[in-house]
């Protein structure tokens, strides 16, 4: 039976620990708005903001309480308030039974029913609800503010949005270069182990000396040694990858190793960029303060009303003993020694503060963009210039591979034009990463990712 059950709950957990494999980058991120972690904790937060805002409106709608008491008492002032409030109270109550108009000592006379009166049960119900007329505009703020943080958190999801589009895209690029990488590393490779079959048999013919062989080897073992690291340069992407993505990703398909470069308008930047848009919003907070501000030197009107009904027994005869009480009150602070003043001047600050703020926002941004384009096209450039010079480092190598076999050129040259084939593709691969980081990073700023 507990081998049933266990394999009943493998099968069950099974989909936990599926690979995906041949992953395309659009349904990459369709998943990552769904299972991404950190996505997923900020959605939360969204949530609370939003339950904040509820809270905040319901107070609006004033406070209703019902609220029960029983009690037993003996103490003299609790038994006749008691009866009082159950509208039960007798002039026996005060002792008028014990009096006797012919005793010359009546006013000293200590009434034993008012003083000593017996233990008394005590049920009270009671509904009670208060409600704000008005608060100078206080509430009606705070009601804006919160819904403006909701609004925050929105942003702040959208923002991490686009950084895990960010990342996930350079994911895929980066494994699709590491694997032109491999597939290159490995013609160069090939290519080794050609020139060493060649040696090996110009060495039986005496036209080649020990020497070059082992010269040979040195740069097959560091061309394999790169080769081993690029592939785990690969499954580190892809572990990244399966963390974005809260799965196991094992293979991808290819996406072309050059991001396409965003079209930029300044305007739409302004539009669009979230910096600026939680700048701006952050201003309307400010002034939303000042307001809230102001409103302490304004009165502020409540109404309220209780109905309830009292009595030794629980609900006993309780429209015949019940009662209510209605009222308004109005509170308005004269003085306090300076402290709204204070703190008015404090927010009018804060809201100059955060105006300069938006404008350094504006400026930082269009900096920002316009450098990440230079750096672009200067890696255009950088990845036209590699190209070219790694054909030719190629087209280097094979010329010397052959005029080896001929004798004109020593090993130790052609390894030389072979480690430059090295180096240009790795220059080639660098700057291409490099151009690729900028375009998306391009693409976070002006916020044209996913919605």
């Amino acid at each position: 039976m507990i081998i049933k059950k266990s394999l009943i709950l493998l099968l069950l957990n099974l989909p936990l620990f599926a690979s995906v494999e041949n992953l395309q980058l659009s349904t990459a991120l369709e998943m990552l708005k769904e299972k991404n972690l950190e996505l997923k904790i900020s959605r939360f937060n969204e949530q609370m903001k939003a339950y904040e805002v509820r809270a905040v409106e319901g107070q609006s709608y004033g406070k209703l309480d019902l609220s029960l008491t029983g009690m037993r008492s003996n103490d003299a002032g609790n038994v006749f308030g008691f009866k009082l409030q159950s509208r039960e109270a007798t002039f026996g109550d005060f002792g008028f039974a014990e009096f006797d108009p012919q005793d010359p000592n009546i006013l000293s006379l200590d009434p034993q029913a008012l003083n000593y009166p017996g233990a008394r049960n005590y049920y009270q119900t009671k509904i009670s609800y208060m409600l704000p007329l008005y608060t100078g505009g206080k509430l009606t703020e705070y009601e804006r503010i919160t819904k403006s943080m909701q609004r925050m958190s929105q942003f702040d999801t959208q923002k991490l949005l686009n950084e895990k589009v960010f990342q996930t895209k350079k994911a895929f690029y980066d494994i699709s270069l590491i694997q032109n990488y491999i597939y290159n590393l490995s013609k160069i490779i090939k290519n080794i182990k050609h020139l060493e079959n060649i040696i090996e048999n110009m060495e039986k013919e005496g036209y080649a000396k020990e020497i070059d062989a082992l010269e040979v080897q040195a740069r097959l073992a560091e061309a394999q040694s790169m080769y081993n690291q690029a592939k785990l340069n690969r499954d580190l992407a892809y572990q990244f990858l399966s963390f974005l993505l809260d799965t196991d990703v094992t293979s991808i398909i290819k996406v072309n190793d050059m991001a396409p470069m965003p079209k930029v308008n300044m305007n739409d930047v302004e539009s669009n960029n979230l910096d600026i848009q939680k700048a701006k919003l952050g201003l309307e907070i400010t002034q939303m303060a000042v307001g809230v501000e102001e409103a302490n030197y304004l009165p502020t009107v409540g109404a309220f009303g209780e109905y309830a009904s009292a009595d030794n027994t629980l609900w006993n005869e309780f429209t015949q003993k019940d009662s209510y009480t209605v009222g308004v009150q109005l509170k308005w602070n004269v003085f306090n020694g300076g402290v709204d003043d204070a703190n008015l001047e404090k927010a009018k600050v804060n809201h100059l503060r955060v105006q300069n703020q938006v404008a350094l926002a504006k400026s930082g941004i269009a900096l920002k963009v316009k450098k990440l384009e230079t750096e672009i096209l200067s890696k255009n450039a950088d990845v036209k210039s590699y190209t070219k010079q790694l054909q030719f480092a190629k087209k280097v190598y094979e010329n010397y591979s052959s005029r080896y076999k001929e004798g004109i050129v020593s090993i130790t040259d052609v390894l030389i034009k072979q480690s430059k084939e090295l180096e240009m593709l790795l220059k080639l691969l660098t700057a291409k990463n490099e151009r690729n980081t900028k375009i998306f990073e391009l693409n976070s700023m002006i916020n044209i990712g996913e919605k």
